[in-house]
């Protein structure tokens, strides 16, 4: 049945009706042979086109009749026939078409939430990254290290522990709620020059820990891009700001060593008072002492694994004196020296500052102490290379490096020659015969 031809009008449009017979009816445009009116029994009425690509026919809805005027769907129509006489499939270059449109709203979605995670990226603080710093790095910090973190970068306005009054910032604290992305040479250098006028000396360990925190950044894919370059800490006009530490000398002499002695042990905390003492026998730093557990303690072979900062651990002997203060402390926790809350002890200085005055000795230091082990050990013909395996310095000649290896028991020796002098200088008696815990040591 040839299909019904008509020049399309709008009256035409509007009087054609689909018989009650047939699921549709077609009324086609003279004008545009691919354009027709298909009309349902609903009356719902539909220009669509129709033509033969590559042997087949294919058929494309244009629109309603109430959103197309016959005008534009004859262009429309018209338009369809140009690229099915170039041989291209209208259906296939409207699905490109949707397929290139869904592509770049999902590039603008993509891109608009990469410039929301950007914009939040540059917002981040010091402060914010700093704890993620803390608590990525802490398991692999002493309690020391990590405490300096903390104190130095701690906002202040807290009461004190022990005196009156609030505490004031860390040195690190003005540079906590900047942008990270701000952190430049410039910022650490005018930081550096305002510190360095009040608290040289925490803040030369500030820039120590900042430096070793941007490079952690650095080293960060989500941080990287906020830090790049150089790492703004490590520039000479920051290290000229802060200067250079004068060489420490503080160190107990021989002759004070009865004075000290009878002043430490008058201390009321008998951790503190051991810790003091041990921290003079082994020359350990302060920090490795404190980080003691009861099982770096191995009483059977009568050793001390000491966490070090340089080869990661090493073991020195649990000599006899050590032996019987370490014995005598209760084992309230995992710490050899606890504190309260059975945590580690923080650094006693202001036990050790009260003890010197005590004795009426010059000030020594927490590493004042390991210095004096150092300079004691050159009253004795120990080899220099024995004393550096004790403290836990590198080896400084190759024959200590490459040659020599001392075991435990030959550094025991060495060791308990060292104690037993130091406790003869200081008059303390001691009688190594005794039961460890049972010790009463008394400065003569």
């Amino acid at each position: 049945m040839k299909p019904t031809r008509v020049h399309l009008t709008a009256g035409r449009v509007e009087d054609f009706t689909c018989p009650v017979d047939k699921a549709q009816a077609f009324l086609w445009d003279t004008d545009t042979p691919t354009l027709a009116l298909r009309v349902t029994p609903t009356g719902r009425k539909t220009y669509i086109f129709e033509a033969r690509l590559k042997g087949s026919t294919i058929r494309i809805n244009i629109g309603t009749k109430a959103d197309w005027p016959i005008e534009m769907a004859r262009t429309k129509a018209q338009g369809l026939k140009v690229l099915i006489d170039s041989g291209t499939d209208p259906r296939e270059l409207e699905r490109q078409q949707q397929a290139d449109k869904d592509q770049a709203i999902a590039d603008k979605a993509a891109a608009d939430a990469a410039q929301v995670q950007q914009d939040a990226a540059q917002a981040v603080t010091v402060g914010e990254v700093w704890q993620q710093y803390i608590e990525a790095r802490k398991g692999r910090w002493g309690a020391l290290h990590l405490a300096d973190h903390i104190r130095l970068s701690a906002a202040g306005g807290v009461q004190r522990k022990r005196g009156e009054g609030l505490t004031i910032p860390g040195p690190l604290y003005p540079l906590m709620t900047m942008r990270l992305v701000d952190l430049s040479a410039s910022t650490v250098t005018a930081w550096a020059e305002r510190e360095a006028q009040t608290r040289p000396t925490p803040a030369r360990l500030s820039w120590r820990l900042l430096r070793a925190f941007l490079t952690w950044c650095a080293e960060q894919p989500q941080y990287a891009p906020l830090v790049a370059g150089t790492n703004a800490a490590k520039n000479r006009n920051t290290r000229e700001a802060l200067g250079k530490p004068g060489a420490k000398q503080d160190a107990l002499q021989r002759e004070q060593l009865p004075a000290w002695f009878a002043a430490v042990q008058q201390t009321t905390n008998p951790a503190i008072a051991a810790y003091l003492q041990c921290l003079l026998m082994t020359g350990a730093r302060p920090g490795e002492l404190l980080a003691l557990r009861w099982t770096d303690v191995n009483m059977a072979w009568r050793g001390l694994t000491i966490h070090d900062k340089v080869e990661g651990e090493r073991v020195i002997p649990l000599t006899s004196f050590v032996h019987h203060l370490i014995a005598g402390l209760p084992k309230r926790g995992e710490w050899i020296f606890a504190g309260a809350g059975d945590q580690a002890l923080t650094r006693p200085a202001k036990n050790l500052n009260t003890a010197c005055t005590v004795a009426g000795v010059d000030h020594v230091s927490l590493h004042g102490l390991r210095r004096s082990f150092k300079s004691l050990t050159e009253w004795l013909e120990i080899p220099a290379g024995v004393v550096a395996q004790l403290m836990g310095h590198k080896p400084s000649a190759t024959a200590e490096k490459h040659y020599t290896v001392r075991p435990l028991d030959l550094l025991r020796v060495h060791h308990e020659k060292i104690e037993a002098w130091i406790l003869d200088q200081a008059g303390v008696q001691f009688d190594r015969t005794a039961e460890p815990g049972k010790l009463r040591a008394v400065a003569g």
